[in-house]
């Protein structure tokens, strides 16, 4: 008996000596302290601290990226074909030929056509950029006002942008028409002489601008007038404080604060007015600028060089020529506008 009770005793101190949530491992020897094993490290935990860094670090990139590519696809690829096609005598039938380095360049660049496309091309260019800026503005100035329907006359600025090119090109080849055009008819009512639209060469310069001012001016306008309102109306109840009238306030106020929009629709309109093609090629029913060239472009002579006459190594070479063109100009039109900026900042 006193041996059954110094078991019963010794077996209930063991078990009181296992920790609160502990568990007794079953192959370990039973006493009053029994071991434990460590839990191991979870090997997860370096994984995710390692997914989440570099989620940290590539997911920016990752955002981005499907506008480089796109880019790269579609603008770097055909740039730098383009180049290497200007480089070679390239035909469509044969294919490439010979490298003959920058012969195409000297030869595009010898023939008189390309000098005069050059010419039309600046010309029609500073036609319609031009007044196409200053009406912009204008225009959204007085939409910017207390104008009463304003959705519809907004709506109303953008449809010139919405309808079709060869719509509009067709509209106005009639009403610049040489003999019943509108135009002409309005100006014989007045007692003037007809004009040559589609002879003289500042007349057809004349005619094209129009349409291209017809097309963009309202999209542009709308942009200024996104810009605009985003100037704080403290300024302008200031000014009307100060005894400012409207001219002093646009030039003031207005003006500086468009400075960034005035030199992004600039660069565009730059870009837009020396590739134009659309309107000078549906003006002319032979598709050559006219019976003497007088309104070819530079679009328009690359291409007739590359699909009349099927030389795709000169229409290249006239491609980059362009682009080079166009990148000098915005640079111009940058710095130009940016040291004028600077000037006004200074006063």
């Amino acid at each position: 008996m006193l041996e059954m009770g110094t078991a019963r005793s010794t077996r209930r101190d063991t078990v009181d000596t296992v920790p609160a949530g502990g568990r007794r491992d079953s192959g370990a020897p039973h006493g009053p302290y029994p071991s434990v094993r460590p839990t191991p490290p979870i090997q997860r935990s370096r994984w995710r601290q390692r997914l989440s860094r570099l989620d940290t670090k590539a997911s920016p990139y990752a955002y981005i990226s499907p506008f480089f590519i796109i880019f790269a696809v579609v603008g770097l690829f055909p740039l730098l074909y383009t180049a290497w096609v200007s480089l070679h005598e390239w035909h469509l039938i044969g294919g490439q030929g010979d490298f003959v380095g920058l012969k195409n360049f000297q030869d595009v660049l010898g023939q008189r056509f390309f000098w005069n496309a050059v010419r039309n091309t600046f010309s029609i260019f500073l036609l319609s950029t031009v007044p196409q800026i200053i009406l912009a503005l204008a225009i959204a100035v007085a939409l910017d006002s207390g104008l009463r329907a304003k959705s519809f006359w907004r709506m109303g600025v953008l449809l010139p942008y919405v309808i079709a090119p060869v719509a509009v090109v067709l509209i106005f080849n009639d009403l610049f028409g040489d003999r019943y055009g509108l135009f002409n008819q309005l100006l014989g009512w007045v007692g003037a002489e007809p004009v040559q639209w589609h002879k003289d060469t500042l007349s057809s310069h004349l005619a094209i601008a129009t349409m291209v001012n017809f097309r963009w001016t309202g999209y542009n306008a709308l942009i200024f007038l996104a810009a605009m309102q985003t100037i704080p109306r403290d300024y302008y109840e200031a000014a009307l404080i100060d005894g400012a009238g409207r001219i002093r306030t646009f030039f003031s106020i207005t003006v500086p604060q468009l400075r960034a929009t005035i030199i992004f629709v600039t660069i565009t309109s730059t870009i837009g007015g020396l590739q134009i093609f659309d309107e000078p090629r549906m003006f002319d029913q032979y598709g050559q600028g006219g019976a003497d060239r007088q309104w070819q472009t530079l679009t328009i002579y690359l291409y007739n060089l590359g699909w009349n006459q099927k030389n795709f190594g000169r229409a290249s070479a006239v491609a980059w020529l362009l682009f080079l063109i166009i990148v000098l100009i915005a640079i111009v039109n940058f710095f130009v506008i940016r040291r004028i900026a600077s000037k006004e900042e200074k006063r």
